[in-house]
């Protein structure tokens, strides 16, 4: 044994899986490695955690025991938002005598838009609460939610802040039936039943797949020989144990952001300024302001939760967005990546791949997708025209950036795609980099003008594996000088 002591950080993303080591005396970055996310392996996204860990240790020579502490953030119950990748959710209200009607307004949640075409509409059924048990018509109503095939009941009671009495006895009654439940109470202790019950079905709707998460990688560090508990990152910067994400997923929403804003503060210290996290599937804005990051009510579909986070806005766009093609016109890139296509980026395919032969499909990523997302199928495999494909070929990613790629490579497929939009390779190149990059300058704005901020004083930096994707070419749209954080790629 070496006597020394490592902090290890594991962030789970949509494209990527990162591992870092941090000297726990110094708080020296020692190693740091990225393996794909294993989201088709058949232990999930643990896979590529062991896989990480694993060759992290053997790298560093270390031991297990060497592990002083282990933290994980994730992206996924964001990008699960973001593409309406969710569980189907049902809400049993509750209310007494005299609060009844409203209670059963307040309960019945309208739907939430996730992504386009992809609503989360939660079920609904209500349990008048009188002076007898109410425990035969709570099984009335989870009979009729199971029947419609609920994966996870929420329970809403309108004071149950207050006295959670009912809202447990609910809960007790779906989870012995092996359906997974949440309270409204468990997830805000604050008054606004529409609101709280929104929250809930947000938590409910990622319930199943965070618990999952949370549980194979508490497995994958132990089968990896480390015995320290594993700490998740919570969505205002803190973190949580697995038990606690049994009964709040919501709380890790935005952990993956949390974490790469800290890192923001600590390893580039801003002080005023946009910090964009790019990653293969999502990217994060936020403001750091007079060097604190700025904090209010999540909003998840333009609709207010109870769930206090750093201010990060997620966007559906980042390095590894996929082309849309209608007709013989551009219309969008995103949401969908080409990690959860199963495709590779077309920037990194083996040289001369394009050359002659290529062709041009559609496909649908996902069932329920639009079918207008376009893949280039060649001889070496198929592969997704993205907006750091674009970057390289417009020549503005860094030589020493994660996503720098051979710029030819990236311009022959951007040619490919020309033969059936119109225009040649660059002019192709700049239009994907348009549209993703207009998303990002949109929200900048926005948060400039949200937080009064001073456009010539501002300070964009850009983290995340896909930064130099969207960061540079968003900068220039902008007018706005910018730069790419040291260890950019594994900053959160």
């Amino acid at each position: 044994m070496s006597g020394r002591r490592l902090r290890i950080g594991v962030d789970v993303g949509g494209t990527f899986t990162d591992v870092v080591a941090v000297d726990a005396d110094r708080f020296e970055l020692v190693a740091q490695l990225k393996v794909p996310t294993t989201h088709h392996a058949a232990e999930g996204v643990a896979r590529g955690i062991i896989d990480g860990l694993l060759q992290m240790l053997r790298q560093l020579d270390a031991g297990p025991e060497e592990v002083a502490f282990i933290a994980h953030s994730t992206t996924q119950a964001t990008n699960a938002l973001l593409e309406g990748d969710v569980a189907r959710v049902g809400v049993i209200g509750t209310g007494r005598r005299g609060e009844r009607w409203k209670a059963r307004i307040d309960t019945r949640v309208p739907a939430v838009t996730l992504a386009p075409g992809k609503l989360l509409r939660a079920l609904h059924a209500f349990v008048p609460i009188d002076d007898d048990s109410p425990s035969p018509r709570v099984a009335a109503a989870i009979d009729r939610l199971e029947a419609a095939g609920v994966e996870v009941i929420v329970a809403s009671d309108p004071f149950a802040v207050d006295d959670a009495t009912v809202e447990c006895l609910v809960a007790e009654a779906v989870r012995a039936r092996g359906l997974p439940a949440t309270c409204g109470h468990e997830v805000s202790s604050l008054y606004g039943l529409r609101t709280r019950t929104r929250t809930a079905i947000l938590n409910a709707a990622i319930l199943p797949k965070m618990v999952g998460t949370a549980l194979l990688t508490a497995s994958a560090v132990r089968r990896a020989g480390i015995d320290v508990p594993l700490m998740i990152m919570r969505s205002d910067g803190g973190v949580m144990t697995v038990d606690e994400v049994r009964r709040r997923p919501i709380q890790t929403m935005l952990s993956g952001p949390a974490a790469g804003i800290a890192g923001a503060l600590m390893h580039e210290q801003v002080s005023d300024g946009i910090f964009i996290e790019v990653g293969g599937t999502s990217a994060d804005v936020s403001v750091i302001r007079d060097g604190q990051p700025q904090i209010r009510p999540a909003r998840v579909g333009g609709h207010r939760t109870f769930l206090n986070t750093l201010d990060v806005r997620t966007l559906a766009i980042a390095g590894g967005s996929m082309v849309r093609v209608c007709g013989q016109r551009l219309v969008d890139v995103g949401p969908r990546s080409a990690h959860i296509a199963g495709v590779g980026y077309a920037c990194f395919a083996p040289p001369g791949s394009f050359a002659a032969g290529a062709e041009v499909e559609s496909l649908q990523p996902m069932p329920g997708d639009p079918d207008d997302y376009v893949v280039l199928v060649t001889a070496a495999g198929r592969f997704a025209l993205t907006p750091t494909c674009a970057a390289n070929a417009a020549g503005v990613v860094p030589e020493s950036a994660f996503a720098r790629s051979d710029p030819s490579t990236a311009l022959a497929a951007c040619a490919v795609l020309a033969r059936v939009v119109g225009g040649d390779a660059a002019t192709v190149a700049r239009d994907i980099l348009a549209l993703a990059c207009a998303k990002v300058v949109r929200q900048v704005r926005t948060l400039i003008d949200e937080y009064r901020l001073q456009p010539g004083g501002i300070d964009l930096v850009g983290g995340g594996g896909g930064a130099a994707a969207l960061v540079p070419h968003t900068g220039a749209l902008l007018g706005v000088p910018w730069r790419l954080a040291r260890q950019a790629e594994v900053i959160s």
